[in-house]
């Protein structure tokens, strides 16, 4: 098992130091998902949920979100976000909404944290606009799917 950064030698939690490491271009993605019966599908595909724009909502909340990423985990850096952007696809299958948050910087340390609570508060958004027609849907799995940049390097979950 790799060193843990965020405790110190006698295991007290610290915030990392990143000042020595190197300004470099990061990204990361994550998936979510929202699982629900076709019913409820429909009113998002028909633009028929009495809350208005289901994906543009939780769209915005999940870019919101991950800017204040520092504000709601204790020991994450703030960080000058390059991109964020929130895809909420539409999945029969499942049925439900497949979502994926794509976050960017150029900085000293990884955004694996601000895509994965982008893409946790896009599915809770998804979820408040649509608890009225069903309560039951189900949120995830929420997973880390890739990040790149950074001291080590490129990442991509297992398929």
């Amino acid at each position: 098992m790799t060193d843990l950064t965020h405790f110190d030698a006698t295991g007290a939690a610290h915030m990392v130091d990143v000042s020595a490491k190197a300004h470099t271009d990061r990204q990361a993605v994550a998936e979510g998902s929202v699982t629900m019966t076709a019913q409820t599908l429909a009113l998002v595909t028909g633009g028929t949920a009495k809350k208005g724009d289901v994906a543009g909502v939780a769209r915005l909340a999940g870019i919101m979100a991950a800017k204040r990423t520092s504000d709601l985990i204790p020991l994450c850096h703030p960080l000058p976000l390059s991109k964020v952007s929130i895809e909420v696809t539409p999945d029969p299958d499942l049925p439900g909404l497949r979502l994926t948050a794509t976050v960017g910087t150029s900085g000293q340390t990884g955004v694996e944290m601000e895509a994965l609570t982008a893409v946790s508060v896009a599915c809770l958004t998804v979820y408040d606009m649509l608890k009225a027609a069903q309560k039951d849907m189900v949120i995830g799995p929420i997973r880390l799917l890739k990040k790149t940049g950074g001291k080590s390097g490129d990442w991509h979950a297992p398929s």
